[in-house]
């Protein structure tokens, strides 16, 4: 069974190197980088950062770490926490940590380990994700680590004060989720979407560790102040063609309809213990009626091997025109394959086929660029921003059959610098920010606990 994966995910505890460029030209444009902060890990901060960073209005950054922040949760890994970086009052000082929260695991029926970013409601709260924790009964390795949670922080109404933590949302597993996984969505009417790798109550996927295929969910704010929120579980992926182990970081368009995409399953031929299948693109959308069903559709079944890719670990970003965009992770069993930036072109007709193209293939890792790419945002101009090891950007071609142009803008190099980037924000200053699992200056972690790193021209 590929268990490595969904424990090293978890952590995401993978070693990217770099890249041959197969499709797009290359222009060598790199930038500056500055880490802005070196977790240390255990005993007074977080490790290893979850899913990237947000800003609130004032330019505070905030996120969370898999791991630190205590020691004492049951399961794989450390309680992990949610941070907040204030820049300095003068350029060249150091940002300053505070420390929203630490997770105090199944016991306390609180999460435990984020496995995704955080996310801001208008109101400035955050709600994110762990992948254990809450009241559930799911048991790994004969201990009860609990199903993973919802959460929800609500800031002090006076500078300096505590932010109070709320779990909106155990797992139950069984028809209910288990092992929430990437970042939440909001929809104009405030609920929350997010999807988990297990649970859904279909399938076998990574059995005996983790039950079931995933699902999607839905959590409806209440109607009246202090009451409980309601969670939905719009879909129950089922492994065979119609995939498995949803990834996180779903989009909705003007419409509702949730795009996503699932790291195994589909008509492909790639194979694992823990899965069958190269993995899908998908959307789901509401039937309206009573019942609260949603129908889901495949929009794409990667093939893997020489002429596509496989096993999306991310999720999608959608453009102006309503065309996805994604990257794939790649894998042993491709063929060479160690990844993509995919398009996926949105039909002119009702009903008609999404047209994939990789706009950027990665054959070969090296010690050079980055592979095995696990995100993107989309610039304002239609670029695309790429983590693949390194940060990379890629421009659409003016002419109609031309290639994308990309740059390569920053390259890691490890302690005390950052290490493997997990996520990119665009900011209006031109700069990008974002965080790498390792490097850094921590002493805790073998090859650093991670960064917040900044980069810009």
């Amino acid at each position: 069974m590929n268990y490595s994966r969904f424990l090293n995910a978890a952590r995401r505890l993978l070693m990217l190197s770099a890249l041959v460029f197969a499709f797009a030209s290359v222009a060598s444009a790199e930038w500056k980088e500055k880490v802005l902060y070196s977790f240390q890990g255990l005993p007074n901060d977080g490790a290893y950062p979850a899913g990237g960073v947000v800003f609130d209005q004032a330019g505070n950054l905030y996120g969370a770490t898999t791991d630190g922040g205590a020691n004492n949760c049951p399961g794989i890994a450390q309680c992990g926490t949610v941070f907040q970086l204030e820049p300095p009052a003068k350029k060249g000082q150091p940002w300053t940590e505070n420390l929203l929260h630490v997770f105090k695991g199944v016991n306390s029926n609180d999460g435990n380990t984020p496995v995704g970013g955080v996310i801001f409601d208008q109101a400035g709260n955050l709600y994110g994700t762990t992948a254990y924790g809450g009241t559930g009964n799911c048991m790994l390795f004969g201990g009860r680590v609990g199903c993973g949670t919802v959460y929800k922080l609500v800031p002090p109404k006076r500078r300096g004060g505590a932010w109070t933590e709320t779990v909106l949302h155990s797992f139950q597993s069984g028809e209910d989720g288990y092992f929430p996984w990437g970042s939440l969505t909001f929809d104009s009417a405030g609920n929350l979407y997010g999807a988990t790798q297990y649970g859904g109550g279909y399938g076998s996927c990574n059995a005996p560790y983790y039950q079931f295929c995933g699902t999607v969910f839905k959590l409806s704010p209440p109607g009246a102040k202090g009451g409980k929120w309601k969670e939905q579980v719009l879909y129950a992926f089922k492994s065979g063609k119609k995939g498995a182990n949803p990834n996180g970081g779903l989009v909705l368009d003007d419409t509702g309809t949730i795009y996503g995409t699932t790291f195994y399953g589909g008509v492909g031929n790639c194979s694992s213990d823990a899965g069958v299948g190269c993995g899908i693109v998908f959307d789901l959308k509401s039937t309206k009626k009573a019942s609260g069903q949603w129908t889901a559709t495949v929009l794409h079944s990667f093939l893997g091997g020489a002429e596509d890719t496989n096993t999306p670990d991310s999720g999608l970003v959608l453009d102006k025109s309503g065309n996805l965009y994604g990257t794939t992770f790649g894998g042993e069993n491709s063929g060479g394959d160690d990844g993509s930036v995919f398009k996926l072109t949105r039909p002119s007709k009702t009903g008609g086929a999404w047209r994939e193209a990789l706009l950027q293939k990665f054959q070969t890792c090296n010690v050079q660029y980055g592979c095995h790419p696990s995100g993107l945002v989309l610039g304002a101009n239609g670029d695309l921003y790429v983590i693949a090891g390194v940060v990379f950007r890629m421009t659409p071609p003016t002419q109609k059959g031309k290639h994308w142009t990309l740059s390569l803008l920053y390259k890691f190099t490890g302690v005390p610098d950052g290490d493997d980037p997990v996520g990119l924000i665009l900011s209006g200053t031109d700069s990008i920010y974002g965080a790498t699992l390792y490097g850094g200056t921590g002493q805790a972690c073998q090859g650093g606990c991670g960064t917040i790193f900044e980069v810009w021209p």
